[in-house]
């Protein structure tokens, strides 16, 4: 009777840091962690935008100095990672909702729409991050 309620599996009492850091996640992991954080981060800096975008449109003279305080560098590479988080949570919440509609389920499938949205959200913030400085 032991035998059948006995476990084969490991014990991990005392994991080091380095077996939590090195472990490798699959693509469909990593993206669900990225498209929380990219949500987390769009929901924190929302109210922020919204005071900006209102105080833009409160004068011209506000309008102005917005759109001078854009030539900074260190702006411009806010705006380029709160674009890269409004492109993969868009990107990744079309896989989600593709996966609400039982399409994809499979972990081969579920791995290459993983790639399909890095194929898609990279390219699209890269463009973005271009423009924003001036390549085109």
């Amino acid at each position: 009777m032991s035998d059948l309620t006995k476990d084969d599996r490991p014990i991990y009492r005392n994991l080091h840091v380095s077996q939590i850091v090195g472990y490798r996640l699959p693509a469909a992991g990593l993206i669900s962690i990225l498209h929380r954080i990219s949500g987390a981060g769009l929901f924190l800096f929302l109210p922020f935008l919204l005071y900006l975008f209102h105080q833009s449109l409160t004068s011209e003279l506000s309008y102005a100095i917005f759109q001078s305080l854009l030539h900074a560098w260190y702006v411009k590479i806010i705006l380029v990672g709160l674009s890269w988080a409004y492109l993969h949570h868009f990107c990744a919440g079309i896989r989600h909702l593709f996966m609400d509609a039982h399409m994809g389920l499979s972990k081969e499938r579920g791995r290459q729409s993983a790639i399909a949205v890095f194929a898609v959200s990279l390219p699209l913030a890269v463009l973005v991050a271009l423009k924003l400085f001036g390549a085109f």
